[in-house]
């Protein structure tokens, strides 16, 4: 090796080693922010413990701001992994699963006992499942849908109620309606209802129609106005977007088939 190889061998060595160090941080960011949503779980169920039952809720909402961030932050650095994936879920499990399921009852279900604790629990249950069955389904799956209701929407509606209204339950009327709603949402998690994705609509590569610009412009006024509020209503409809479509779709097909004539299936 002559002295010109080995001057370009030494000064290539220091710019390997950056790159290295550079893919080696690349590849901890995601990580980063999976560990920050699993941070906010945990910070929800202590805050639920003591009462703070906002905070607990809002912690929520930013544990599921970051389980966002992180997939994207992943594909944007290609430092995709299996890693990162079962650390994710184990992440939402705490963030998704177990904390609004402890908010939930600390916020209005104790008064209940047993049967507050068990529907609480069918709710971590349920949250597991949809995870689970996410896992397996992923490389299959129709992007454009989630089968069943998404973890993080389920635990998005029960943090966006307690942000609606921040105190503890005290009427019985209000605490069924809690009770019904956290069976309801657990049965929507394993169900195989379909819900849109909206991924596509969340590209910014992708152009989008004029009539989005007033429409973000309302979201932000709203968003000034009545944040607790605007939440709620987009937690609810969301949630309540897949059954509405179920029973659209099956009532479209009774009327296309004549009363006692089955309706022909194409093979």
């Amino acid at each position: 090796m002559d002295v010109d190889d080995t001057l370009e061998a030494a000064e290539s060595r220091p710019r390997r080693l950056s790159r290295e160090r550079l893919s080696r941080g690349l590849f901890v960011l995601p990580t980063l922010f999976t560990v920050g949503n699993l941070f906010c779980g945990y910070l929800s169920i202590w805050r639920s413990i003591e009462g703070a039952f906002e905070a607990a809720a809002v912690f929520i909402i930013v544990a599921a701001v970051l389980d966002a961030l992180d997939g994207r932050v992943a594909r944007w650095t290609r430092s995709t992994s299996e890693f990162g994936e079962e650390y994710d879920s184990l992440a939402d499990l705490v963030s998704f699963g177990v904390a609004p399921a402890v908010l939930a009852y600390s916020w209005g279900l104790s008064d209940f006992q047993r049967v507050g604790w068990m529907a609480s629990f069918l709710f971590v249950v349920c949250g597991s499942m949809r995870l689970a069955r996410f896992n397996i389904q992923t490389k299959v799956l129709d992007k454009r849908y989630f089968v069943g209701l998404p973890i993080p929407a389920a635990a998005g509606t029960v943090a966006a109620l307690v942000l609606a209204t921040p105190e503890r339950l005290v009427d019985r009327f209000w605490m069924t309606g809690l009770l019904a709603v956290t069976i309801l949402l657990s049965y929507l998690m394993i169900s195989t209802i379909r819900y849109r994705s909206f991924k596509e609509h969340l590209d910014i590569k992708r152009p989008k129609p004029l009539w989005i610009l007033p429409l973000i412009a309302l979201a932000f006024a709203v968003i000034r106005l009545q944040p607790a509020l605007l939440l709620l209503v987009v937690a609810l409809t969301f949630a309540l977007s897949g059954p509405v479509a179920k029973l659209w779709s099956i009532a479209r097909r009774g009327r296309a088939s004549p009363a006692g004539i089955p309706s022909q299936k194409s093979p």
